[in-house]
C-alpha cells in the first residue's frame, strides 16, 4: 500500500466500501471484485486499497482471529506480525512484572501493542514507516480512550524516542528489507534498529526483544540465572511451528530462569524452564517409542529434561529424536509408537509399504539428507492403511522406522 492508496482508503467512502466487500480469499475473488468495482466507477487507488485490504483480512484470520475483520494491514506487516495467541502471553508477562506503560519500538501494524493495550497497559507505539504507523494508529483506535491508559502512535526512528515516561520497551527489529509488499531477509548486521543499540538499551531498562528462532545463540545477551545481569531467553512454538525467540531483561526476566520453551497448541499453553541449558541423556537403542521434541524445546536446549521425564534418550548424538520403552508422552513432544524397522533404500521400502497396504504416509526426517516429497513420488503409495515413517540415522546407518502417532497428552 502506498500513500495514495492509504489516502483513498481512509475516507468515509473508502472504509464503507471495504466493509461492504467481506472476505476476498482467492485470486479469482480478487479479479472478480476488482472488475466489479472498477465498472461501478470507483477510482483505481480506492479499488486497489479496498480489495487489497479485504484479501489481507482473510489471510490475517489465523493470526488475529475475529480482530482481523476490523484491522488494516500491509502484506509485509502481516507476515511479520506476532500472532495474537503469542502477543497475549507477552502482554501478560508485562502486566505481571508491574509494567504500567510500554514503548513498542518497531510496532509494525500494531499487533503486540494491541495485546498490551488490551490488558490495560499504556502504550507508545513507534514505527519508522509513516504508512505503517498510520495503519497501527487505526488498529489501536479502539483503545485510544480518555478513560483508559494513554495509547499513542508515532512515526519515527526508535533511536530518537524519549523513554522517560515508560517502564519497559518491546523491540521487534526489522529483519527484512523495507517495503509494504515483497521483502527479503537481511543479515543480523543490517537489522533496524541495529542490534548493538537494541541490546544496549535492553541492558539499561526492562525489555522484551523479538527475534527469529534461529538467531545465533552466541550473539545473544544470554545470562545464566543468578548472575548480576538478569536475562531470560524464551523460544516459542505454536501448533508445531517454532515462530520466535524473545530475550527478556531486567524485571521482565524471571528469577532463576535462564532458558524457557513456551509451547502453544490451540488454547493450551505449556512451558518448560531451567536456569541454563540442560545436560542431554546418553544415547539409547531404538525402543518401543520415538519422541520428537517441539522446536522451542530443541532451540532452548532443554531436551535433556524432556528425555528424563519420558525415561528416554537420544537415538543418536546430535539427532533430536528420543527413544524409550515407557508408554508415556508429554506436551513438549510428538510421540510415535514403533511398529517395525523397514529397509531404508527406496525400492525395498516401497515394496514393504505396498505389502502392508499403506497408501497414506506421513514422512518425517532428522539427520538424513532426504527430500520427503521426492521420496513419496518414488514410493508410489497405494492402499487403505496409514502410518508415519521416521527417517533418521543411528550407529552410522540410515534407519527407516514405521510408526503410529500417539494421541497428545
Amino acid at each position: 500500500m502506498d500513500s495514495a492508496e492509504l489516502d483513498a482508503l481512509l475516507t468515509r467512502e473508502g472504509l464503507e466500501l471495504l466493509e461492504s466487500l467481506g472476505a476476498v480469499a482467492s485470486t479469482a475473488d480478487v479479479a472478480r471484485t476488482v472488475s466489479r468495482l472498477r465498472a461501478a466507477g470507483h477510482s483505481p487507488e480506492l479499488v486497489s486499497a479496498a480489495v487489497g485490504q479485504a484479501s489481507l483480512r482473510a489471510r490475517a484470520v489465523p493470526k488475529f482471529g475475529e480482530f482481523a475483520s476490523r484491522m488494516l494491514f500491509t502484506r509485509a506487516g502481516l507476515e511479520q506480525a506476532t500472532r495474537m495467541s503469542v502477543s497475549a502471553h507477552h502482554a501478560h508477562r508485562m502486566r505481571t512484572a508491574g509494567i504500567g506503560r510500554v514503548a513498542d519500538l518497531g510496532c509494525g501494524i500494531g499487533g503486540d501493542s494491541l495485546a498490551f493495550a488490551a490488558v490495560g497497559l499504556g502504550v507508545l507505539a513507534v514505527d519508522a514507516d509513516p504508512v505503517t504507523a498510520t495503519l497501527a494508529a487505526y488498529n489501536l483506535a479502539p483503545f485510544r480512550s480518555p478513560d483508559g491508559p494513554a495509547v499513542e502512535v508515532r512515526a519515527g526512528q526508535a533511536q530518537e524516542v524519549a523513554l522517560d515516561d515508560v517502564d519497559a520497551v518491546w523491540l521487534d527489529p526489522a529483519r527484512r528489507t523495507a517495503g509494504h509488499r515483497e521483502t527479503a531477509r537481511v543479515a543480523a548486521s543490517d537489522y533496524s534498529p541495529p542490534l548493538d543499540w537494541v541490546f544496549d538499551l535492553a541492558a539499561r531498562m526492562p525489555a522484551g526483544i523479538k527475534l527469529g528462532p534461529g538467531h545465533d545463540r552466541e550473539a545473544l545477551p544470554i545470562g545464566d540465572a543468578g548472575s548480576s545481569r538478569q536475562v531470560e531467553t524464551q523460544w516459542i512454538s505454536v501448533d508445531g511451528s517454532t515462530l520466535e525467540l524473545v530475550v527478556w531483561t531486567g524485571s521482565l526476566a524471571r528469577p532463576d530462569v535462564g532458558r524457557s520453551a513456551l509451547v502453544l497448541r490451540g488454547d493450551a499453553a505449556h512451558e518448560l524452564t531451567a536456569p541454563a541449558d540442560t545436560a542431554d541423556e546418553p544415547e539409547r537403542a531404538l525402543g518401543a517409542f520415538v519422541h520428537e521434541p517441539e522446536g522451542a524445546v530443541i532451540r532452548a536446549r532443554l531436551i535433556g529434561d524432556v528425555a528424563r521425564a519420558l525415561d528416554a534418550g537420544p537415538i543418536a548424538r546430535g539427532i533430536a529424536y528420543l527413544t524409550g520403552d515407557a508408554a508415556t508422552t508429554s506436551p513438549f513432544v510428538s510421540s510415535f509408537r514403533v511398529r517395525e524397522v523397514l529397509p531404508a533404500d527406496p525400492k525395498p521400502l516401497a515394496k514393504a509399504l505396498r505389502a502392508r497396504g499403506i497408501g497414506t504416509l506421513e514422512i518425517k526426517k532428522r539427520g538424513v539428507d532426504v527430500d520427503p516429497a521426492a521420496l513419496r513420488r518414488r514410493l508410489a503409495l497405494k492402499g487403505p492403511e496409514s502410518a508415519t515413517l521416521l527417517l533418521t540415522r543411528a550407529n552410522g546407518k540410515r534407519l527407516a522406522v514405521l510408526a503410529d502417532r500417539v494421541p497428545r497428552a
